[in-house]
């Protein structure tokens, strides 16, 4: 029964938003980590349907109760001081039905941080995920592997994902497996998620950033794990060496096909560390609709030695700023009269 109720909200949802997006995946989940999010899903909509139902049931029975008859054309109704028990009754449902929905949500949260339950003791394999304009580009340190634009993962393996960006903030998501989380520059989120069975996810920015961002879209392909293996073992062998400019010319604001390599850019520069360098282009985004600003440096390079004698200055202003301050509130409290607090 509760599988019906759950099944029918689902559809309705389903019917309701069919105008939106034809292919509503995120009701189709293929991992136990989109799974949790489907039923936290199906459990807010039953709440929903439940208000929803008894509010215009009421509704109805109110209009029609007391509609205007020729009996009762004349009638005025007595003066009334409220009622204690209905008072209590639309305050007290209301926060029941908050901490339905509160309870299970934090629990959710708090479970999509860690690896799914049943697959503590499988190894995880770990991807670096960076975003640019337009594209993603993802890094397999352990396997010595860079791929442009899409993604291969083993079924039934937990993949941990790590997420930065080189440039601007994005959003990291496949509907198929899990939610979204967003991708920031000398920043790193991180993002469990698994696939149970084979076949090709699709992933996308959801972070609106211009212009490009629509098409910024990458294939998440679930292999099992005999596959897996085959691929690795294919593209450390065949593949190219990335080399740190050709890095730079996939990092400039443009959509690219799919490029692999057999070895990944952390070589050199991990965006997700506090002093990497910056890699910027503004004159480039003149074609798509913003021109972006001039920096003094052609890169907006900072080495950690001059983040350092930034910061270094910075403080100083301040510690001058804040010495300032103390000295014209002393003067204040000195002059003839002392404090004058007003009428």
């Amino acid at each position: 029964m509760k599988k019906m109720v759950v099944s029918l909200a689902s559809l309705l949802f389903i019917f309701l938003l069919s105008g939106c997006q034809n292919n509503m995946v995120v009701f189709n989940p293929q991992g136990p980590v989109a799974q949790n999010i489907l039923d936290l899903i199906n459990w807010s909509l039953i709440w929903m349907l439940l208000v929803v139902v008894v509010v215009f049931a009421l509704f109805a029975y109110i209009v029609w109760k007391y509609r205007e008859k020729p009996e009762n054309k004349d009638y005025e109704p007595p003066e009334e001081h409220g009622s204690v028990f209905l008072e209590i009754l639309w305050t007290g449902i209301p926060i029941l039905i908050v901490i339905a929905l509160t309870i299970p949500t934090v629990k959710t949260l708090y479970e999509l941080e860690e690896i799914p339950k049943g697959y503590e003791d499988v190894k995880p394999v770990t991807i670096h995920v960076t975003s640019a304009d337009w594209k993603w580009i993802f890094s397999y340190p352990e396997e010595g592997i860079e791929t442009v634009n899409y993604v291969n993962i083993p079924i039934g393996t937990p993949i941990d994902f790590k997420l930065t960006s080189a440039t601007t903030m994005q959003s990291f998501w496949v509907p198929a497996l899990g939610g979204q989380k967003y991708t920031m520059a000398k920043m790193e989120t991180q993002m469990y998620l698994i696939a149970d069975y084979p076949g090709s996810y699709e992933g996308r920015n959801t972070n609106f950033n211009g212009r490009g961002y629509a098409d910024m879209q990458f294939e998440v392909l679930a292999l099992s794990p005999k596959d897996y293996e085959k691929w690795v073992n294919e593209v450390q062998e065949s593949a190219p060496k990335l080399t740190e400019e050709k890095y730079e010319e996939i990092l400039k604001p443009t959509h690219l096909g799919r490029l692999t390599f057999s070895n990944t850019h952390l070589e050199w520069v991990n965006h997700a560390e506090l002093y990497s360098p910056t890699y910027t282009h503004p004159e480039l985004y003149r074609g798509h609709g913003y021109q972006g600003r001039i920096f003094d440096k052609p890169d907006n390079y900072r080495n950690k030695e001059e983040w350092l004698e930034l910061i270094e200055r910075q403080n100083e202003r301040l510690n001058q700023h804040n010495n300032h301050g103390q000295h014209e509130q002393m003067k204040k409290e000195n002059a003839p009269g002392g404090e004058h607090n007003g009428h």
